[in-house]
């Protein structure tokens, strides 16, 4: 018998996308500060220790030992549950904090288990547990782009993350091996073997351009991918915003553009 609650749902826009969750009377969707957008009258707003699935424990020790957790992967001690206490359907909203994709993750079908990157969980409903994941390897976890620790996500109902850009899936059978920029893993399913590997050749590390490893991933499994990783987007915008280091794309002035608006060269 399913212990998380039963949700309906639909994921609205293009590049700024929303998830509109239908709750039935008592139903509870969870989600993290911040990514609440709108709801209909008649749900009620309650701040939680934790993500109140019953991974928690009852005993006072355990609910804080499982909040305290949360911390290691960028979260809040505390999550909001949006409870439908009216009568009828209701519905309530949450957006992505910046551009890109909602993934629906049904973890009933998924084996139990989502393995994402931090700071990708957007929503849920009430009843999946929202942990961590300590990489097994010291490669993983020095070079990962992640650090030792994932984010996990475990239970038998529905789970929302978000990413950046364009998000694709990929299937990957018995022994199948995928290799990836570690920022553009979004997330995989427990049976993936994730691993990272060094990029060969004094050349490419040097002159590459792209780091010095990658992502390995060895099926059987399901991964998630995203086109943009918010660090880099970050960086970018960050390296365009100090002076001199705007590049004049398109512009035969170059840098006689940045000194006659007052940036220097």
């Amino acid at each position: 018998m399913a212990q998380a609650h039963e949700i309906d749902y639909r994921i609205v826009g293009e590049e700024m996308q929303y998830v509109e969750v239908e709750l039935d009377p008592n139903e509870t969707a969870i989600a993290e500060a911040g990514s609440f957008m709108l709801m209909d009258d008649g749900i009620q707003m309650e701040t939680i220790f934790g993500d109140g699935s019953s991974n928690q424990g009852n005993s006072v020790l355990g609910k804080l030992f499982s909040a305290g957790k949360r911390l290691l992967v960028g979260e809040s001690l505390f999550m909001t549950a949006y409870t439908n206490v009216g009568q009828g359907k209701k519905r309530v909203s949450f957006a992505s904090p910046y551009p890109g994709k909602i993934i629906p993750l049904d973890l009933m079908r998924l084996g139990g288990t989502v393995i994402c990157q931090k700071d990708a969980f957007l929503c849920a409903a009430k009843g999946v547990s929202v942990g961590i994941a300590l990489q097994r390897k010291l490669g993983t976890g020095l070079f990962g782009g992640e650090g030792f620790i994932m984010e996990k996500l475990e239970g038998d109902g529905m789970a929302f993350v978000h990413a950046g850009g364009h998000v694709f899936e990929r299937e990957l059978l018995a022994g199948e091996i995928l290799k990836i920029d570690t920022g553009c893993v979004v997330a995989y399913t427990k049976t993936i073997d994730f691993d990272i590997q060094f990029i060969g050749g004094i050349k490419n590390s040097i002159f590459g351009g792209e780091g010095l490893f990658f992502a390995t991933l060895r099926g059987p499994g399901k991964v998630w991918m995203q086109t943009l990783p918010i660090s880099r987007l970050a960086s970018r915008i960050l390296s365009y915003s100090r002076p001199g280091n705007r590049k004049e794309e398109g512009s035969i002035l170059g840098g006689i553009g940045n000194l006659l608006d007052g940036d220097g060269f």
